[in-house]
């Protein structure tokens, strides 16, 4: 009986800490949106660079639990990402992005999906 408890146990855990995690990739997006909100204006070439590779680093985390989120959540993160991609073209668009030594292949890539999604 004790055993049962102790896996039962073990395997909330682990449920509730891989939650966490995919939950924490979502929190993450949102706050880097209210970041972008707030602070985008305000941005140099080294910000942005700072910002792309951020968008990166998360994209990478969301898709780790590509397959594990609900409707409601892909449905969440398209919404946050959209935002997010909204203060980078309008960075874009300011010419911020011309005056960035090293801006990596796959913002620029994300970019280019977005502004291509716009004009269909």
């Amino acid at each position: 009986m004790k055993a049962r408890v102790l896996f039962a146990a073990v395997v909330l855990t682990l449920l509730m800490a891989s939650c966490a995690t995919k939950q924490g990739a979502i929190d993450q997006l949102e706050k880097f949106s209210y970041e972008l909100r707030d602070n985008s204006r305000y941005y140099d070439g080294d910000d942005w660079e700072k910002a792309g590779n951020k968008f990166i680093k998360i994209r990478k985390q969301l898709n780790k639990y590509e397959f594990d989120y609900t409707s409601e959540e892909k449905a969440r993160i398209g919404k946050l990402e959209g935002q997010c991609a909204t203060y980078m073209v309008k960075g874009a668009k300011d010419g911020v992005f011309d005056k960035l030594r090293n801006i990596g292949s796959e913002i620029e890539g994300v970019l280019r999906g977005i502004l291509d999604g716009m004009t269909e």
